[in-house]
């Protein structure tokens, strides 16, 4: 059984939590390229250490490898006003939101210690977020076109997305990972076409908008935390 090491870095910068998602996948690859040396002599090989990293960050949007800078819909000017940061990163995915009252889960794991399968990863994602949602009583679901997790349509409202999902991959270890709206301020949305999609009969939405009321966010974190052990078959240690 593979170990994980759990890090709630709390609330940080976009640019922080991404050089440092970037140290420990260096580290990590440091060490696959080591253990091929040593497989080769016939010596004992050096452990492989995978994270999960949550954090909360300060308003940023951040677009994807495959995005535009079209479905940003501010300038400089008015990203400075609304005090909003903008990032091109090299995840997959469009343009997205983080932001205060949203969990933000950065795995970095070593898939060569899981199975080499990009689908399954993202798929496994996915499905943490909708066994949390059930716990709630609320039915999350995928669109096949559309990464993410989102809830069906009803009387009221549109299809909307509640967890943005953008990965990134190198020599089998990942980066990035996804962005559950919990307590987000949905007004932020407004200002980008999220992850490019434009559709009239799709909006996004929250996890305490949809029950009405706030949610303890460390509650769902515990949630989800335990999903991703059942999923991944592994355990977390100190």
């Amino acid at each position: 059984m593979q170990q994980v090491v759990f890090k709630d870095l709390g609330q940080i910068s976009y640019k922080e939590a991404w050089d440092y998602q970037g140290q420990l996948r260096d580290g990590i690859i440091a060490i696959k390229q080591q253990n091929r040396d040593l497989g080769k002599q016939g010596n004992p090989l050096l452990p492989i250490q995978h994270y999960l990293l949550f954090c909360e960050h300060s308003p940023v949007y951040t677009l994807g490898k495959s995005g535009s800078s079209d479905n940003l819909l501010l300038n400089e000017k008015g990203l400075k006003e609304k005090g909003v940061e903008f990032f091109k990163t090299n995840r997959g995915g469009d343009i997205t939101y983080h932001g205060p009252g949203q969990i933000v889960g950065y795995p970095i794991f070593d898939l060569d210690g899981f199975f080499t399968d990009v689908h399954r990863y993202v798929r496994y994602l996915e499905e943490a977020v909708i066994l949390t949602l059930a716990e709630y009583g609320i039915e999350g679901y995928r669109i096949k076109e559309y990464t993410g997790v989102w809830l069906p349509q009803n009387d009221l409202l549109p299809k909307r997305k509640i967890c943005a999902i953008g990965v990134h991959l190198s020599r089998w270890v990942t980066m990035h990972g996804f962005a559950f709206n919990i307590n987000t301020d949905l007004k932020y949305f407004r200002h980008i076409i999220p992850c490019g999609i434009n559709d009239k009969d799709k909006d996004v939405t929250s996890l305490s908008y949809e029950l009405g009321y706030p949610v303890t966010e460390n509650e769902v974190k515990e949630k989800l935390k335990g999903h991703f052990a059942d999923l991944f078959g592994f355990q977390f240690i100190q």
